[in-house]
């Protein structure tokens, strides 16, 4: 396991991705209305979208308190500051598996409240210039949830056969009425 949060090599790689295709990095707008949600139950503030890619997540928001932080993307790879509310959408599954320890801990020490989460768990249709599938890490919703829950509690999670869904908080951090958050739009 490696305490670093991805190789010089794959950096690479991806920075190749994003620039090269359009495609890459650019369906983060679709959770949208669910962060949204989230964000007013909870009275959140601040959000961070971390791997944000092509930032449609911020565009859609479009609310003053959402940042975006990419290490692969020039301009939104400085170190970003934590926030009440980090979203990771689409980007667990990019991970390399000897650097995810240390990115889910990066992403811990980020989440100030709340962390939503969204991770597919099939094979992607792109590959990397190395040949490799860019979803690095294909493995249940179940082994997800075993890295998750020991650094945050469940709220509420939904899993699907193509991804997994989740509203995670930092312990501490009281629940809201359960069928408000179910009740959000998926």
């Amino acid at each position: 396991m490696s305490n670093e949060r991805i190789t010089p090599e794959y950096l690479e790689l991806n920075k190749k991705m994003h620039g090269e295709r359009v495609d890459y990095g650019h369906i983060g707008s679709r959770h949208a209305e669910s962060i949204i949600g989230v964000a007013k139950v909870y009275e959140c503030q601040s959000l961070l979208d971390y791997g944000c890619g092509k930032q449609t997540l911020i565009e859609a928001l479009r609310v003053p308190w959402a940042r975006g932080y990419d290490p692969c993307i020039p301009g939104l790879d400085t170190e970003p500051k934590p926030a009440e509310l980090v979203v990771c959408t689409d980007t667990l599954e990019h991970i390399e598996p000897d650097c995810l320890e240390a990115v889910l801990d990066h992403i811990k020490s980020l989440t100030l409240r709340l962390f939503f989460v969204s991770i597919c768990v099939l094979p992607s249709k792109k590959t990397l210039a190395d040949g490799r599938n860019t979803h690095l890490i294909v493995q249940p919703a179940a082994w997800w949830l075993w890295r998750l829950l020991p650094r945050w509690e469940l709220d509420t999670a939904r899993s699907t056969e193509r991804e997994l869904t989740a509203v995670m908080r930092v312990p501490g951090e009281r629940s809201r009425d359960p069928v408000t958050i179910n009740n959000i739009r998926k």
